[in-house]
């Protein structure tokens, strides 16, 4: 290859010295942080640098809210400028919501938030979402809630016994430290009996382009409460935020006003002013017709395509082959959230169809698209690793925090049974004499379920499921992925039901691909664990 003359050094003339790193020139770059700013006003301050040579400093001066908004409204719902939104970031907490719906709030590939913890907290305290219901059907839904309740208290108060008469407290150990940790390890058992109608909290810090299509998605829902769910949040962001300074605040403004009226005034206007932190961004948010129509026509299809075939056994994690063919993936991945099959069996119906068949399921999934939606999720395919994973549901709460790998989920039935809470090195339920109570308890809510369901109301009967429910999911993720939930998830501080679910997840790579095994760092979980160390 010729290089241009000015990149060669002369032969006869020293190559120039370099400046040592020690020496050399400071960089000239501003880095600051910022605080105070409205959301939308900051996110406008950002687009700017694009079209403006104003700092950050000059630029936050001299806009207003209302600038902010006429840009916004220009180029964000005008031009279609969507990144803009990423550039306004808003915390929420979202309180009293019930597990099911709070699985629904965090169904985002871009999310940050908390949730509360089923490991450290006695959710007996948290009350539980009653859905709109006759009288009847309302007095058999609180009976169901309440018997799960009391199966709850009784396997954790039990299981903490058994724990403390299996594992003796170490010398040096506190007291408080010792039963903070055997309890823990007791709601990881009782929280199996939790139903899906128990209030949780959390809180999330989402930028409000995310904001916008949770709010969209939530509005579009089956349950009522997550389309109330979805109208609350959009009121949060367009209406006046909590300011967390508001009595300070006002105890200053008060001090300066005794001093100085048109002095306290001006203060006042600075620290008591009304904040709205996305008001603009999200006064378009509508149910989407285009997830509401393709869910009816995409669930018609899958049912038509599978009638009359069995749900057929399946593994707990089930590393799925590449068909060879994106529209089979494609058309399978779709058709996934809507059935309750295993992906194998449905990728091997779909495989059969005839090849114009394949592209109209496809065709399908985009055929109510409007001109801003983002296609639906199923058109996520390609990735090399798809695994098919049936678990309880509250397991799968923690493998949902994944979130650089594309997840199908399916709806929540009675379908594929229940699992039963087993941690190596643990008393079983058997042991701890809990295995009918257990049982009895699970049989219960179960029948509860299914008489509500046959009802018709389908969707106050899924608030009745307890989290020990199993509940079948696609990940779909490249290798690294794999490797990182698999090493994460397995650790010795984690749920036994995770871990079992992360060590199934390396197994099935490990037989696929030999080689690769060496570079998980994981540690066999059928090992009984030390229960004291978290």
């Amino acid at each position: 290859m010729a290089y241009p003359c000015w990149d060669m050094p002369d032969a006869a003339t020293p190559a120039p010295t370099k400046t040592p790193l020690s020496t050399a020139a400071e960089s000239q770059a501003d880095v600051y942080a910022i605080h105070g700013a409205d959301p939308e006003v900051l996110a406008y301050a950002m687009a700017k640098y694009s079209r403006s040579s104003l700092s950050m400093r000059e630029s936050l001066a001299e806009i207003s809210s209302q600038r902010a908004e006429q840009f916004l409204n220009t180029f964000y719902f005008q031009y279609g400028h969507r990144s803009i939104a990423d550039l306004a970031h808003i915390p929420f907490a979202i309180e009293k919501l019930s597990l099911l719906a709070a699985i629904a709030l965090v169904d985002e590939q871009r999310w940050d938030g908390q949730e509360r913890s089923t490991r450290y907290q006695n959710f007996r305290k948290s009350g539980w979402h009653t859905p709109a219901l006759a009288p009847e059907q309302k007095s058999a839904y609180t009976s169901a809630v309440e018997a799960l309740f009391t199966a709850y208290d009784a396997v954790g108060a039990q299981m903490t016994e058994a724990l403390k008469a299996a594992i003796p407290q170490p010398d040096g150990m506190k007291d408080d430290a010792y039963l903070r940790t055997l309890k823990a390890r007791a709601f990881d058992v009782a929280r199996y009996l939790l139903p899906m109608a128990t209030n949780t909290s959390l809180g999330q810090i989402v930028s409000a382009r995310t904001l916008e299509s949770q709010i969209s998605r939530l509005l579009s829902s089956e349950f009522a409460e997550i389309r109330a769910l979805g109208e609350k949040l959009r009121s949060a962001a367009a209406g006046a935020a909590w300011n967390v300074h508001h009595a300070e605040a006002q105890v200053l403004c008060n001090e300066v006003s005794s001093v100085d009226d048109a002095c306290g005034c001006r203060v006042s206007d600075i620290l008591l002013r009304e904040v709205k932190t996305a008001p603009t961004l999200v006064k378009y948010s509508a149910p989407s017709e285009y997830a509401i129509s393709s869910r009816k026509e995409l669930g018609a299809a899958a049912a038509e395509l599978m009638a009359g075939q069995a749900i057929e056994p399946a593994p707990v994690v089930d590393l799925v082959e590449d068909s060879g063919s994106l529209e089979i993936e494609l058309a399978t991945s779709l058709l996934y959230p809507e059935c309750h099959y295993s992906w194998r069996q449905l990728q091997r119906t779909v495989a059969a169809l005839p090849a114009a068949r394949v592209t109209e399921l496809c065709a399908l999934g985009a055929k109510h698209r409007g001109r801003h939606d983002e296609l639906l999720r199923g058109f996520s395919s390609g990735h090399g690793f798809g695994f098919d994973i049936l678990m309880d549901i509250g397991g799968f709460r923690d493998m949902h925090r994944h979130r650089r790998c594309i997840q199908l989920i399916q709806g929540y039935t009675d379908v594929h049974g229940y699992d039963e809470p087993v941690c190596p090195g643990q008393p079983t339920l058997a042991e701890a004499k809990l295995a009918d109570t257990y049982k009895s308890a699970m049989d219960a809510g179960f029948a509860a379920y299914r008489a509500l369901r046959d009802a018709g109301e389908p969707e106050s009967a899924a608030y009745l499921l307890p989290l020990g429910t199993r509940i079948r999911s696609m990940f779909k993720m490249d290798f690294a992925e794999a490797l990182y939930i698999s090493e994460l998830r397995s650790a010795v501080a984690g749920h036994f039901s995770y871990r079992r679910v992360a060590w199934e997840m390396y197994l099935a790579v490990q037989k696929k691909h030999p080689a690769l095994a060496s570079l998980f760092r994981i540690e066999d979980v059928n090992q009984p664990v030390d229960l004291l160390k978290r």
